[in-house]
């Protein structure tokens, strides 16, 4: 185990058996590059990786079965069976027994992790409606983490080589976001993202833009009074902290004219308004960081994509990033 000692070992959850996610582990995994920078511990099946793997051309990929992840062989694609028998996969489909497998590669990747069996986590990805559970009652992977390492001070935040945006509101029904925003919410998510820039991304003095809630910013309060009442006080006061936030920008204009580019960050303050310029700009390139965690986990940028299930169609980017 001495190469262990010397390279991350990385947790891989398998997500949803019946979307892209066993393809896109086994496509990042037959690059024998990945193995010179860290250990892949896959927690799922062996039997559906040995299924998935068949309708994909890599040609001969086997996975070193085994039963704690300390025990990885540094050299190979290692994998943790959650489960001993078979798995029904129907492709493109939603099913309970797929939302059951996402959660049990969940929970033990992330129990192996609190006891430092892994290092980080990379989370393929799941069905957000068949995991749902008395054991996983939350929108996504960032809320359940967050619960699980019952940490309150974290950012889902999209990353690429040179783009990260952060979201304020993160899963919640677009109806919701006008009560949920607040000074104080914004400041906090603010003063979040600045120390992530900082602790795990190595910058110095990093630039935060905040985007503003309604078209246009506002429009001087012609269109909403929001960046007024409730932005601005939170970019004064986190300014006044040491902390270098502008705004509040309209989305459009900061993204359409390229003046991201000047920022280290971008803090939107709905999913969508964030979601639509990354997957535009990083699709294949980006990542979802989880800001705040005591362990670094990332997925990447895409969802199940049930349509090309199984086509030989996906595309390993945003997961090998």
């Amino acid at each position: 185990m001495s190469e262990n000692a010397r390279k991350p070992i990385i947790g891989i959850t398998h997500g949803d058996v019946n979307g892209i996610g066993y393809e896109i582990i086994i496509k990042a995994l037959a690059d024998a590059r990945i193995f010179e920078s860290l250990t892949p511990v896959v927690y799922g099946s062996s039997k559906a990786a040995s299924y998935h793997r068949k309708l994909i051309n890599t040609g001969e990929q086997n996975f070193n079965l085994i039963r704690r992840a300390d025990a990885a062989n540094a050299r190979r694609a290692n994998i943790i069976n959650i489960i001993e028998q078979e798995v029904k996969i129907e492709l493109g489909s939603s099913t309970p027994q797929a939302g059951e497998l996402a959660l049990l590669a969940l929970e033990q990747s992330t129990e192996d992790l609190k006891k430092g069996y892994i290092d980080a986590l990379v989370t393929a990805p799941i069905n957000k409606k068949n995991i749902q559970s008395d054991h996983f009652n939350f929108p996504g992977h960032t809320e359940y983490l967050a619960n699980k390492f019952d940490v309150k001070d974290f950012l889902m935040l999209m990353v690429s080589q040179n783009l990260r945006i952060g979201v304020a509101t993160g899963h919640i029904p677009l109806k919701q976001v006008f009560n949920a925003i607040t000074s104080d919410l914004i400041a906090h998510k603010i003063r979040i993202m600045h120390q992530s820039l900082l602790q795990d991304f190595g910058l110095t003095n990093p630039r935060i833009a905040v985007l503003g809630l309604n078209p246009h910013a506002g429009d001087d309060g012609l269109i909403g009074a929001e960046e007024k009442t409730v932005i601005q006080p939170a970019i004064h006061k986190v300014f006044s902290e040491g902390i270098m936030a502008f705004g509040p920008y309209p989305a459009d204009g900061l993204f359409g004219s390229s003046a991201f580019t000047k920022f280290d960050g971008i803090l939107a303050m709905y999913h969508d308004q964030g979601m639509l310029p990354f997957k535009t700009l990083a699709f294949d390139s980006g990542v979802n960081f989880t800001a705040g965690l005591p362990y670094v986990r990332t997925s990447p940028a895409h969802g199940t994509a049930y349509e090309i299930a199984g086509k030989d169609m996906a595309s390993p980017e945003s997961f090998r990033a």
